[in-house]
């Protein structure tokens, strides 16, 4: 992580986090930082390489996200993708104006091969076009490296430099050949060696939380979730029993969920940490009360999870550190890790109330991917069962259930998500799909059933495929499936009448529902 580092200049683009994924896969360590982070910073960091994201906006308007001419200066290899492109030529004493033909989707791009970036890259390839603006004359020094029968500056070089721009976004699943041109810029031109790999971040990260932490009592915020269980299993390899492992169960879990976790991870599971399970459904149902907001609903619940960790805190004794599962996503999606929006408040990040009663805060997988994550936790030893358990957010249900939160509404997506899962299982279906989950909706609607009028809820059905969580598609799960799961939630969870499957992706969406 320390030794080489390619850096994102995040210009407000969707794909942000996509693109430094991409690159991890390459086997390089990749950030994302603001384009207001300043230049002196960036140079302290001594980057191998860096790749200007795209962004919704014009550069030669007023006000725009642009970037000093010096950064082109630094000697480091640069790569502008779709926006980042136009500024570089802008920046540099290029032209970038308004396209006589917007270009969005896939398009057929005829490349240079003989360009470094395009080594081993089909001559006509497709990639993925979003763009307005177009550059109609790209800056002194840059030629002109691929086109499109629409945009005759598709990406451009100034090899002497180093500096590189394409119109299109190699980063998105629909560029074909993407993934080759990430690796042709973050390999062979920026010269990275390809170190980043999950068994010496494991075998570093447990290095570091033993130097860190020294003797002192750590407390770890234990869900049962992927994330949690994977960093609880790290700090146990690390501290041993210095570490004490608290499970809140706030009522919003899924079914029969609190009694697995304390089987796996309580005195008489496989790893003999020092547990703790404390049940607090009503001090957490009490809180909700009243609340439909969904952001508002995410900051109860993880102000509510810090002081119930308080509490067991100061039952233990002195405690020093506090352990949470944080990821990046939940980083970049909470506005701390580029130039994105805030999509959401995660309870371990944005959600978290000003004041914490503990000296720090460790996060030891907070520069991972999901699918990181698990191959740090099969890198642990944590079995296979447990590192692709199905995803679930730290506020649990409370974001699956549009609304108020209560008991009853609790207990309806609880017992239709139970039935989603088994019929997912008996189907052959569970490793096939990203994340599945039943969520309630607030609508009510009427219904019949033996012979009378109902009046009940509506559930939705989700299920989406991912490589990284950033961007998903809706799964096909079969028909047939879909109807025994509908059949059986309506004839066995009361209240319920009407059952949904949604469509939609992300972007637009996101995979959970709040």
């Amino acid at each position: 992580m320390n030794q080489e580092k390619v850096l994102v200049i995040d210009f407000g683009g969707q794909y942000n986090q996509l693109v430094a994924r991409r690159v991890r896969e390459c086997n390089v360590y990749c950030e994302i930082y603001s384009y207001r982070t300043e230049l002196e910073a960036i140079r302290a960091m001594n980057p191998k390489g860096i790749i200007l994201t795209g962004g919704p906006n014009s550069c030669y308007e007023e006000n725009s996200p642009t970037y000093q001419k010096e950064l082109f200066a630094l000697g480091v290899p640069v790569l502008g993708l779709c926006y980042g492109a136009q500024v570089m030529m802008h920046v540099l004493g290029g032209k970038v104006e308004k396209a006589p033909v917007r270009e969005y989707g896939k398009t057929e791009v005829r490349v240079n091969q003989d360009s470094p970036l395009f080594a081993d890259v089909s001559q006509d390839t497709i990639c993925w076009m979003s763009h307005f603006d177009y550059i109609s004359r790209p800056a002194p020094g840059f030629a002109v490296t691929a086109h499109t029968a629409d945009c005759p500056v598709a990406a451009a070089e100034d090899r002497e430099n180093n500096l590189y721009a394409v119109q299109f976004h190699p980063e998105v699943l629909h560029t074909l050949e993407g993934t080759k041109i990430l690796y042709n810029f973050v390999r062979n031109i920026c010269g990275c060696a390809g170190s980043w790999r999950m068994d010496s971040f494991v075998e570093q990260s447990i290095e570091e939380i033993r130097n860190r932490v020294g003797s002192g009592k750590v407390l770890c915020a234990l869900s049962g979730g992927v994330d949690s269980s994977v960093a609880a299993v790290m700090l146990a390899k690390a501290i041993g029993n210095q570490l004490t492992c608290v499970f809140v169960d706030h009522g919003l879990l899924r079914k029969q969920e609190g009694d697995e976790v304390e089987a796996v991870f309580g005195p008489e599971g496989p790893y003999q940490l020092n547990f703790i399970r404390v049940n607090a459904q009503e001090r957490f149902y009490k809180k909700l009360a009243g609340v439909t907001e969904p952001e508002q609903k995410r900051k109860i619940i993880g102000e509510e999870f810090i002081r119930v960790f308080e509490e067991e805190a100061g039952k233990i004794g002195a405690v020093d550190f506090l352990v949470q599962g944080t990821i990046y996503p939940d980083v970049v999606e909470s506005g701390l890790g580029g130039e994105s929006a805030v999509i959401k408040s995660h309870h371990n990040v944005g959600g978290l109330p000003d004041c914490v009663d503990f000296k720090e805060i460790i996060e030891p997988l907070r520069n991972l991917f999901k699918d990181e994550v698990r191959r740090a936790g099969l890198e642990l030893g944590i079995p296979e069962t447990l590192v692709y358990r199905q995803p679930f957010p730290g506020p649990g249900l409370g974001i699956r259930i549009i609304g108020e939160v209560t008991g009853e509404k609790v207990r309806i997506v609880q017992d239709a998500d139970a039935i989603y899962r088994e019929e997912i299982a008996r189907a052959g279906l569970g490793r096939t799909i990203g994340q599945y989950f039943a969520a309630l909706t607030n609508m009510r609607s009427v219904g019949v059933m033996g012979d009378e009028r109902t009046y009940d809820y509506a559930v939705a059905l989700r299920a989406v495929n991912t490589v990284d969580f950033m961007t998903a598609e809706s799964a096909e799960i079969p028909w047939e499936v879909l109807q025994t799961v509908m059949s059986r939630i309506i004839n066995e969870v009361r209240g319920v009448n009407r059952v949904f499957y949604d469509l939609t992706s992300k972007p637009p969406g996101t995979i959970e529902f709040e």
